[in-house]
């Protein structure tokens, strides 16, 4: 298992190389529209919150691109008008797929890690999982300055407590910085 992660360490930062005058490097904010799915969330409804991270561009070819992302994230789900906020560290992992000049087509895994949960003012992280997996699909575009805007959805894997799944739809504009 070492030696395999080692060669893909080593591959990844060799192909790095190849392209650093290709790479780019940015950021984005946006606003979240969060809920969660599953168990009895028939009366639970969304929450509008927001979004902020840094985000790098790495060509595969001229239509395929690898997009990871670190991110801040505010998340959450109102139930009864009980607002609960839940705030997560994200990293998704997205493949970009160019269908024409500047727009692409996304999708990939997201990893998360819960940093707090707050229901009305009180601090609740205890009654939530700290690890959330999902799947994000989107769509983007960016022109030629740098200024890009996308549109995604994160679709909850694993259960963020015992019955329920995050679900977020995001939009965002962001910026590469374009040597």
């Amino acid at each position: 298992m070492k030696k395999i992660l080692l060669l893909a360490v080593f591959t990844v930062l060799g192909f790095a190389n190849v392209n650093a005058q290709e790479i780019k490097f940015g950021a984005k904010a946006g606003l979240n529209f969060s809920t969660v799915n599953g168990g009895n969330s028939g009366s639970i409804d969304y929450v509008t919150s927001q979004h902020i991270g840094l985000v790098s561009e790495i060509p595969i070819s001229e239509k395929f691109s690898f997009q990871p992302e670190i991110m801040y994230s505010r998340q959450g789900y109102s139930f009864n008008n009980d607002i609960v906020e839940m705030n997560y560290l994200n990293i998704p992992l997205m493949g970009k797929y160019y269908v024409a000049k500047g727009l692409s087509l996304e999708a990939g895994p997201q990893i998360g890690f819960l940093l707090s949960a707050k229901n009305e003012g009180v601090k609740v992280t205890n009654s939530f999982t700290t690890f959330d997996f999902g799947a994000n699909f989107g769509l983007g575009y960016t022109l030629k300055n740098g200024l890009n805007f996308g549109a995604r959805y994160n679709l909850g894997i694993t259960k963020a407590d015992t019955d329920i799944r995050n679900g977020t739809f995001q939009v965002s504009v962001g910026y590469f910085f374009i040597k």
